[in-house]
């Protein structure tokens, strides 16, 4: 698929779920939202780029402890069911900019802190995107990335991934963490401290969020099911009377700075 038709895609898939994203607990009430404090250690007079806001929870947990946060995401209707979040809780210092996130439409060395959240998998051109994340940075600046990530075998790489793109038409590669690093180091993006966690899903929810059908959901279900064992180790299956009750992926949090300062 072209680049083009795979963004595309993305746009009419968060359309479509747009206000289901700002209400998700795995999205809006995840553990890593309080790290992000605690690991930018943000300034009262930064300037923060929120890539692929989606619901806009990276925004709202930053704002109030900076000067602004601009959000931007492919999809209008993301922005606007973020925009229309953050107006309920009382957020005036945010801007929302429609954009692509391997072309972001920003001068150089505008941003002390650029930060990514559990979309990036969603991008089909990480080079791009790390490469514009690095750019727009001021140097000294901080890049926060989070998203999923896939083991380094690459046959369980290719499984996890295809049963992603399965559930989620949007969805276009995970990468694994030593695939990330070499994208970080070759844009000057020196690591500074990192975090790699399982999340567990309840099964049901997970795959209902982005599927179209039933029978979509059936086929993801059974791709979990008829895995080789090595997988169904990976993601810790819990299997009860023949349906998937739960599994677990991984998740990667990053925390880089900018060369230069």
């Amino acid at each position: 698929m072209r680049q083009d038709d795979v963004k595309t895609t993305v746009q009419q898939q968060f359309g479509r779920h747009a206000e289901s994203y700002v209400t998700s607990a795995t999205h809006a009430k995840g553990e890593d939202l309080p790290l992000l404090v605690e690991w930018l250690k943000p300034r009262g007079d930064w300037v923060v780029l929120d890539v692929a806001t989606g619901g806009g929870h990276v925004a709202k947990t930053l704002a109030p402890h900076c000067r602004f946060v601009v959000s931007t995401d492919l999809t209008a209707p993301m922005l606007e069911a973020a925009a229309n979040a953050h107006r309920e809780a009382g957020l005036t210092n945010l801007v929302y900019v429609q954009a692509d996130a391997e072309q972001l439409p920003f001068l150089s060395e505008s941003f002390d802190a650029v930060c990514c959240r559990i979309a990036a998998h969603h991008f089909p051109d990480p080079d791009a995107f790390v490469r514009e994340a690095s750019r727009v940075l001021r140097p000294g600046g901080m890049f926060l990335l989070i998203d999923n990530v896939v083991p380094d075998e690459p046959e369980l790489a290719e499984i996890v991934n295809r049963v992603e793109k399965l559930r989620d038409i949007s969805h276009v590669r995970c990468l694994s963490v030593a695939e990330w690093r070499q994208l970080l180091q070759k844009y000057g993006l020196m690591e500074r401290k990192d975090r790699l966690r399982q999340k567990r899903f309840l099964f049901s929810e997970w795959v209902a969020r982005t599927s179209s059908s039933k029978e979509q959901e059936e086929a993801v279900e059974r791709c979990l099911l008829d895995a080789p064992q090595a997988m169904k180790a990976y993601w810790n299956l819990d299997v009860r009377d023949g349906r998937v009750q739960s599994h677990q992926i991984d998740e990667w949090m990053v925390l880089c700075q900018k060369g230069g300062k």
